[in-house]
């Protein structure tokens, strides 16, 4: 879906957008943990394209789209934003999955399968035991 944007602002706690057509949506910051920790000067500085919004130092990016999709409550959702001290980028990146696909996973906007989840949280599992034999 490409949807024609006018206007992306910010406030102290929401990232807000508007259609040409007057349809506004935002997003939390606090609901992805590289925004809820960001400077004021870190989130200022993003691009937008004819689908989304990147911030580049940050390595995030939203879609139009999603601003205007319900937003599910999955495991890895619950799991990442408990802890956002773990890279849900480089959980892909190891893993061999794009960051957009396990987004994806994480927001509910995709369903992986039984294998793919156990493949995920196994994944985790060996980052933790890594760290605990430090």
């Amino acid at each position: 879906m490409n949807m024609k944007i006018e206007k992306v602002w910010l406030t102290d706690t929401e990232i807000w957008i508007r259609t040409e057509d007057g349809k506004e949506a935002h997003e939390l910051l606090a609901d992805y943990p590289r925004l809820r920790y960001a400077t004021k000067e870190q989130l200022k500085k993003f691009i937008t394209d004819d689908y989304g919004i990147r911030w580049e130092e940050l390595d995030e990016d939203l879609s139009f789209e999603g601003f205007f999709h319900k937003k599910e409550t999955t495991q890895l959702y619950q799991f990442f934003m408990n802890h956002p001290e773990i890279n849900v980028s480089a959980i892909a990146r190891r893993m061999g999955i794009s960051q957009s696909l396990m987004a994806q996973y994480i927001s509910g906007k995709k369903r992986a399968s039984e294998k793919r989840m156990e493949m995920i949280l196994e994944t985790i599992r060996e980052v933790g035991r890594e760290l605990v034999a430090i």
